[in-house]
């Protein structure tokens, strides 16, 4: 299975067999068909009724969808300080810190430094690693699939932050764990998928 948000909607590449009955679904035929059908869906799709693309080999037909795709991988994490956690606020909305990962650069080193410039930090470590995540947007004018790689990370240090506001970042700032999960009504649907899978490993 696949999952990817396309315009912060969410659509699952899927094998038949696996399909929820609670979500419309569609058979992959070609990209330019399962466009017309999303503009049909688009506005019937929410986090928990994705759009379905049934496909016999879903990483087939996902890397055949997404071919003309500029690809992009990014990494960033969750910091636990104490009982508490990191998120930022971009653009109006919050987030967990991330950013791309430089060519030739490993994405546990790449997690680590951009948690670093974007929030200010330094001595955060990561614990395991946590999921990763697909999510479309467009780069330099053209269409993009960018993959984010996430951990969860430990840090002892100083709670004070500084946002990197060239980033349009205005706040960095330390939460519990249900104001983290409270983050869900001004986010993006990538990063609801983060916080079900850091809910399922802290549960």
């Amino acid at each position: 299975m696949y999952k990817v948000f396309i315009d912060h909607k969410p659509v699952i590449f899927i094998k038949e067999q696996k399909i929820s009955p609670d979500s419309p679904t569609v058979r992959y035929k070609n990209r330019e068909q399962i466009m017309r059908q999303r503009r049909k869906y688009k506005n019937m799709t929410d986090v928990d009724h994705p759009l379905q693309i049934i496909c016999e080999d879903p990483k087939a037909c996902f890397k055949e969808f997404f071919s003309e795709h500029k690809k992009i991988k990014a990494a960033g994490g969750i910091v636990q300080r104490k009982k508490k956690y990191l998120i930022i606020k971009r653009k109006g909305r919050w987030d967990i810190p991330k950013g791309r990962i430089d060519k030739g650069e490993a994405k546990e080193v790449a997690c680590v430094r951009e948690i670093m410039e974007e929030c200010g930090i330094e001595g955060h470590q990561i614990v395991m690693p946590l999921i990763h995540t697909y999510h479309t947007m467009r780069y330099k004018g053209r269409m993009a699939i960018k993959k984010t790689f996430w951990y969860i990370l430990t840090y002892d240090g100083p709670k004070e932050t500084i946002p990197e506001k060239k980033e349009g970042i205005t706040k960095a700032k330390w939460v519990n764990y249900d104001e983290l999960m409270a983050i869900r009504g001004n986010t993006y649907g990538s990063i609801n998928q983060v916080l079900d899978a850091f809910e399922d490993y802290i549960n």
